[in-house]
């Protein structure tokens, strides 16, 4: 399975240090070179810099910049998630994994398949790697560091759960 991530999935998962279930779920995961760069010139997070520096199962690919260039306009996406894009299309990725809600949108309109970060707390409670109460905290631990959950959102996954 081919698997591009953008940036906040990732950054959610490093903070709840719980990187490890992109390897259990999918294997590799392939990021653009402006998702490693969002990821890892924060001087504010070195060591979560250091971790996706070193992390085998992450890997950095290139994309053509005039492609970016060019969707970024069309769309007005970030660079990170442009480039997110177009990897997922250049790969021909099964799965593009994204939480912002314009760039879900743009992921769906050009048909790929897209999982967020509750969908991968999903399938993470499913596939057995992560209990309800685990999710629950780290539903909690992301809400309280800023990432927007929705209470909606949130009683629907852990109505899910039980």
């Amino acid at each position: 399975m081919i698997v591009v991530a953008d940036t906040t999935p990732i950054i959610s998962l490093l903070k709840i240090n719980r990187l490890d279930l992109l390897n259990k779920l999918f294997g590799n995961i392939q990021i653009p070179h402006g998702v490693f760069d969002e990821l890892t010139q924060n001087t504010n997070f070195a060591d979560e810099a250091n971790e996706i520096s070193h992390c085998s199962f992450i890997h950095i690919q290139n994309v053509a910049s005039r492609e970016v260039s060019l969707f970024k306009k069309a769309t007005g996406l970030d660079q990170g998630e442009s480039e997110a894009l177009v990897l997922t299309d250049k790969l021909n990725a099964d799965l593009v994994l994204l939480d912002e809600i314009k760039a879900r949108q743009v992921a769906r309109a050009i048909g790929f398949n897209i999982m967020g970060t509750i969908g991968i707390l999903k399938t993470a409670y499913n596939d057995a790697f992560m209990t309800a109460e685990e999710i629950r905290i780290a539903v909690e631990t992301l809400r309280s560091t800023g990432r927007h959950i929705g209470d909606k959102v949130f009683a629907t996954l852990l109505e899910t759960l039980n």
